[in-house]
């Protein structure tokens, strides 16, 4: 942990989204489109599981408590948007992007977002189990008061991403690259496999206590009494 004055490199702010939406049309639509363009809408309390919408973009838009189970939105482009209090169960978000886009008290469970992009992403609130993000790129990410349970990070490629007030339970960082990844401010850190790929993040001496243990295992130290 580098220390004012040592001349040792500080892990780099994360750069957050900035997300102002412009007045919104409320969507009239029923069900989503593959490769729909939507601009500019607000898509309130409205029902998607089981539709179809791979490669749709989203453009200014606003999903306020949308129903998410099974919706299959691979490689959908989430541009200046807001998810406020989305739920659901199996959502495939395969090789989508997200950039400047804020992900509000999400409840999701087992959602794909493999060999996704998220720029100046802001995650924040909410419970997301058995989350899926192998291969993905993630740069300027913030997870602020979330629980993650079993997210699968193998083979991602980590740049600025800060937990701040977060859950980390039973994660998978198997093949990670990091760099600039802030762990300091999760309010758990539980590392089920990848120990050893936390070079390029920053923990806290108190963290470091808790990570003896598994740190001691990987290089395969015995402590006994």
């Amino acid at each position: 942990m580098a220390r004012k004055g040592s001349g040792a490199q500080r892990v780099r702010a994360v750069r957050r989204p900035e997300v102002r939406l412009p007045p919104l049309r409320s969507y009239e639509g029923e069900r989503l489109e593959p490769d729909g363009d939507y601009d500019g809408l607000a898509f309130t309390g409205l029902d998607f599981g089981g539709q179809e919408g791979r490669g749709a973009r989203f453009m200014d838009c606003g999903l306020y408590r949308c129903a998410l189970d099974e919706t299959r939105l691979g490689k959908a482009r989430f541009l200046d948007c807001v998810l406020d209090g989305v739920r659901g169960v199996g959502t495939d978000l395969a090789q989508a992007s997200f950039r400047d886009v804020e992900v509000l008290d999400a409840r999701l469970g087992g959602v794909q977002l493999h060999g996704s992009v998220l720029e100046r992403v802001l995650v924040r609130g909410g419970k997301i189990d058995y989350l899926n993000l192998r291969t993905a790129r993630l740069k300027d990410v913030v997870f602020e008061g979330c629980v993650l349970a079993e997210a699968d990070f193998g083979e991602a490629q980590l740049e600025r991403v800060e937990f701040r007030d977060t859950v980390l339970k039973r994660a998978d960082f198997s093949g990670v690259r990091m760099t600039d990844v802030d762990l300091r401010g999760a309010a758990e850190l539980d590392i089920a496999r990848g120990i050893d790929r936390l070079s390029g993040a920053v923990i806290s001496p108190a963290q470091l206590l808790d990570l003896a243990p598994a740190f001691a295992a990987q290089v395969g130290v015995r402590v006994e009494g």
